[in-house]
């Protein structure tokens, strides 16, 4: 490999997926210099491996079962779904995994690229093993901003580690739709792949060890578990995979608790992701897993790093001992969604141009251009199954372990919006209220074409939006989001 002369920047970005370069386009609006290190395809997991594919198989077949829900457009359309046309479709919105588009972003915006694998190696300092066979020496005058996204997570299941089993990317990028489709986990990614391969034709199994879709209330997953099993999805759940072997045929059995034995042609493992920190050096600036566990950064509402050697938050600019690196999206651990990351990367961006200009000394206000205040307030979520499934904000849990007194108001979803949307539509809605100060803390909305709904819910919670003032949003009638009438009636108002 050879050794190319050692190269300054104000900003290095490690990792050039949605949320790096975001990040790097945000310090090059700000009048600073910045360099995107990535050692695959320009735009990341969400591009080719994760959102965009994922989505794609996953809309037709909404579309299709949309149009088979209303009396006069049901008529008119096909069962089934064309399965090689939607792979097709598929593949355009990856651009048949090739950055050719992005990579032209990255240079009209100003903005360098090194393909290869980076690493820190001391404090502002970067080494690139080049794809191209060079070695490329660089040091960056403000910040070095880790953006290296997530990893899946691979659970210690006996003879998991002996076969060749899908991951999400496997499973977003295969060019067939095989027979039977095992999943293993109950989280967004298998949920949502579950259903996209039931609706191409797959006969599909969900393994899960606890619940589906944990995180969201019970009343809007069942509606979710629903819709899987209409599909012909088969759910276990709360139940442990005790092994994993391949047969003769090519085929794997997979052993559940019990002794009960699911037998499939392709295994995809969508048992979550941690951050991607391995093998990028940040031992060297005194970052160490610690008790065995895999490494987690703490970072601050500007997303710099906790703990790194010469990294603090007084010492004003970058050059005189001030902070220098930054963690954004999946890296930072704190929320695994693309477009939080992408927040988060706006925030971080903004925040390095500021203190490189002398602009922004210390932690910044909550809510202000520099911190990344909605990660702990108000992270907007959608399951893409059919129905959807779109939160925002805190649940009533979360809400009073963090100290609120609140009230819930729940109700199905029927009004004549739904009713004219759709034969038989069923849809639940979920307000969680701060009850000393009479805003919104979080919603949750589960139906048929709802993520439509959550932005609304998103500005209020954000906006902080009192109720009595909130009764003045008239929603349009006839639509679904009459509902927010409905739940604010119920409330009392």
């Amino acid at each position: 490999m050879t050794a190319q002369p050692e190269r300054e920047f104000d900003v290095i970005v490690i990792g050039a997926g949605a949320v790096g370069e975001n990040v790097a386009d945000r310090v090059v609006r700000g009048g600073l210099t910045a360099v995107l290190v990535e050692a695959e395809l320009v735009g990341g997991e969400c591009s080719y491996w994760a959102c965009m594919p994922s989505k794609a198989l996953l809309r037709p077949g909404t579309a299709l079962h949309g149009a088979q829900t209303v009396p006069g457009a049901e008529q008119a359309v096909t069962r089934t779904l064309d399965a090689a046309a939607v792979l097709k479709r598929r593949d355009y919105f990856t651009s048949n995994w090739q950055d050719d588009g992005q990579v032209k972003w990255v240079e009209d915006t100003g903005i360098e690229l090194i393909r290869g694998h980076g690493w820190i190696t001391a404090p502002r300092k970067v080494e690139v093993a080049g794809l191209d066979g060079n070695s490329y020496a660089l040091s960056a005058r403000h910040a070095v901003v880790v953006a290296t996204g997530s990893r899946p997570n691979v659970p210690p299941i006996d003879g998991l580690a002996d076969i060749e089993f899908w991951t999400t990317r496997e499973a977003t990028s295969a060019k067939k739709i095989p027979k039977r489709l095992a999943v293993l986990g109950g989280g967004v990614a298998g949920t949502e792949l579950a259903q996209a391969y039931a609706r191409l034709g797959a006969a599909v199994t969900v393994v899960a060890r606890h619940g589906l879709l944990g995180a969201f209330p019970g009343p809007a997953v069942k509606l979710v578990a629903a819709g899987l099993r209409a599909d012909g999805v088969e759910l276990h759940l709360n139940t442990g995979t005790q092994s994993v072997r391949e047969n003769a045929d090519g085929s794997y059995a997979l052993v559940l608790d019990g002794g009960r034995t699911v037998t499939a042609d392709k295994l995809l493992v969508a048992t979550g992701r941690h951050p991607a920190l391995e093998g990028i050096g940040l031992e060297s600036v005194g970052l160490t897993p610690a008790d065995g566990k895999p490494l987690r950064l703490r970072t601050d509402s500007t997303g710099m790093v906790a703990d790194a050697t010469g990294n603090d938050a007084t010492g004003g600019a970058a050059g005189n001992g001030g902070p220098w690196l930054y963690a954004v999206g999946d890296a930072a651990g704190k929320v695994m969604l693309t477009h939080q990351g992408k927040y988060e990367a706006r925030a971080t961006g903004d925040t390095i141009a500021a203190r490189a200009k002398g602009r922004l000394d210390g932690e910044p206000a909550p809510w202000s251009r520099y911190a990344q205040t909605a990660d702990e307030h108000a992270v907007p979520n959608v399951v893409f199954t059919d129905p959807e499934l779109a939160s925002v904000g805190r649940t009533v849990q979360q809400a009073e372990k963090d100290g609120y007194r609140v009230s819930s108001v729940e109700l199905p979803i029927q009004v004549a919006g739904s009713s004219l949307h759709a034969e038989h539509y069923e849809g639940w809605a979920q307000l969680v209220v701060d009850e000393d100060r009479k805003v919104l803390l979080g919603a949750t909305f589960a139906g048929p074409d709802v993520a439509e709904l959550l932005h609304a819910a998103t500005i209020a919670v954000v906006g902080e939006v009192p109720l009595d003032r909130l009764w003045h949003a008239v929603p349009s009638y006839p639509t679904i989001s009459e509902v927010w009438l409905r739940l604010l009636e119920d409330y009392g108002l």
